[in-house]
């Protein structure tokens, strides 16, 4: 099952463990049973601390828990967790066998804290990128705290489980039989959920923090470059962020940064993170800006009622998703209506999907869901496609492909549950169409996150902030930088390139003006 390579990195690992560990599998006669036990069997001999119990007694089969002897296992994995979910795999094993997590203090206290029973049902598929995260998250969770149980699910594999709990996105979590929510969790987000005084309790140490000199708020690419250029300064540097890495953490494939062939937006996130935490930087992660306040000292005030203060701010909010707006859109999200074909394309194996824009990320996606589900359709509103011409050319090889040009979306359907087709105008003839359908992936590009600074400073119609060459917005001590601003082009590079720009703006405006630093 594993390869030399990795067996010889996984038994280095398991050189860590601090005491025994136990695999209990529940199997059945499947294939994908004698899969697991061959990977099961193949780990059991890495070292002579990990056992393999073949009894199990799982209602989901096959399947299989990590725990310790004697113990009731509370980590469960329903599928076999290589490719993205290997990692998840590794870390139950170390954490279970005694090896410290790498968390703050802070979490594993809170963790421990948690009264209660919780009993996490986590949908997955192996080709989310983002899956992994919660899936780590919770199994975390249940080697601290007795009172927590942490199930991997692999969707692929257990269809009928997806379709009877009309599951259409990953990752999909279930919390004591009820849902608990969709798409990418870090542990605080998730600990905020459970433990409900937790926001109050942040809020209130983030109102005392002393003013910074260089507050960011957003961290991604141009965030982080922008924190990083400014505590290089020497002067006092937060960054608060909703999600460190932004839009990012969704990208696959990266084949355009410079000096680096080819990486994944996880692993460029992480790689900023830990360069950002290298420097003296105050960072704030899941806490989203709601209103700025300009004056001598600028404040941000947060969601949860707290406010920082700040010298200077550089603003890297980034952008989301396009929506279309059309009825249906919002009824059926995460029910159908999805936004990332890597991740949630496994869940329409041999069904009709439809993609929705003719860039080249919508025809990457039409080109990815082709291999997998049993027809798509692309959309696309012009009379031509935008993508490169290399990607069309792949595309129209494509035997179950069906490309419509000059189609107006105007309606998503379903039946209540989920979607079931989607309606278009042909701007050509003025005919009212109707596609029968089960999923739809919409990629019609990305809207700023500035909804929040209406009326604040200068934003484009498009609603983009406007800055000059320097990164300076119409508010004085204000800069910005990357996706959320007026620079023309939406790149990765770019971004990272305006985010050092308004950094350095930001120091020599602090210097210039009558604030000390």
């Amino acid at each position: 099952m594993l390869d030399a390579n990795i067996k010889a990195q996984l038994t280095a690992y398991l050189e860590k463990l601090q005491r025994p560990i136990e695999l209990v599998a529940s199997f059945d006669d499947s294939a994908k049973a004698r899969e697991m036990r061959d990977l099961l069997v193949d780990i059991a001999s890495l070292s002579a601390k990990v056992s393999l119990r073949e009894n199990g007694n799982a209602a989901r089969r096959p399947s299989f828990a990590v725990g310790v002897p004697g113990e009731t296992p509370r980590i469960h994995f329903a599928g076999i967790p290589m490719g993205h979910e290997f990692t998840s795999l590794v870390l139950a094993l170390l954490q279970t066998g005694g090896h410290p997590p790498k968390v703050e203090q802070s979490v594993i206290d809170q963790i421990k804290a948690l009264p209660g029973s919780f009993d996490f049902e986590t949908y997955i598929s192996l080709s989310c990128h983002n899956c992994p995260d919660v899936v780590q998250a919770l199994n975390l969770m249940a080697v601290l705290n007795p009172g927590v149980t942490s199930t991997m699910i692999d969707g692929a594999m257990f269809q009928d489980e997806v379709n009877a709990r009309q599951i259409m996105a990953v990752p999909t979590t279930y919390l004591n039989g009820a849902e608990f929510g969709a798409g990418r969790m870090l542990i605080e987000e998730i600990l905020a959920k459970v433990d409900t005084g937790a926001a109050a309790r942040a809020a209130e140490e983030l109102s005392k923090k002393e003013a910074f000199d260089v507050l960011v708020v957003g961290g991604g690419p141009a965030g982080a470059a922008a924190a990083i250029y400014a505590a290089r300064k020497g002067i006092r540097t937060g960054i608060v962020a909703e999600r460190f890495g932004g839009q990012v953490m969704d990208t696959l494939g990266i084949e355009n940064f410079i000096s680096v062939s080819h990486t994944e937006g996880p692993k460029l996130v992480a790689a900023l993170e830990q360069h950002v935490k290298d420097y003296e930087v105050d960072v704030m992660n899941l806490q989203r800006a709601a209103k700025l306040t300009p004056g001598e000292l600028i404040e941000v005030e947060l969601d949860n009622g707290a406010t920082l203060k700040s010298k200077s701010v550089i603003l890297a909010t980034g952008a989301r998703w396009r929506e279309m707006n059309v009825p249906g859109e919002k009824e059926y999200k995460a029910k159908g209506v999805c936004f990332c074909p890597h991740c949630d394309g496994p869940l329409f194996k041999g069904k009709r999907v439809a993609v929705i824009g003719g860039g080249n990320s919508g025809v990457e996606a039409a080109i990815d869901l082709a291999g997998i589900v049993a027809h798509v359709t692309l959309l696309e509103f012009a009379d031509t496609l935008r993508a490169d011409a290399v990607l069309q050319k792949k595309l129209y090889s494509l035997p179950n492909v069906t490309v419509i040009k000059s189609a107006q979306t105007t309606e998503v359907t379903g039946d209540g549950q989920k979607v079931n087709g989607i309606t278009y105008k042909d701007r050509v003839s003025e005919e009212i169409r109707h596609l029968e359908l089960e999923g739809i992936f919409v990629q019609i590009g990305l809207l700023p996150n500035t909804d929040w600074l209406k009326g604040t400073l200068n934003l484009s119609r498009f609603g983009e902030i406007e800055i000059d060459a320097k990164g300076q917005t119409s508010v004085p001590g204000v800069f910005a930088a990357g996706d959320c601003t007026t620079v023309p082009y939406k790149q990765i590079v770019i971004a990272m390139g305006a985010g050092a720009t308004a950094s350095l703006s930001a120091f020599d405006y602090l210097i210039r003006s009558s604030a000390p630093t």
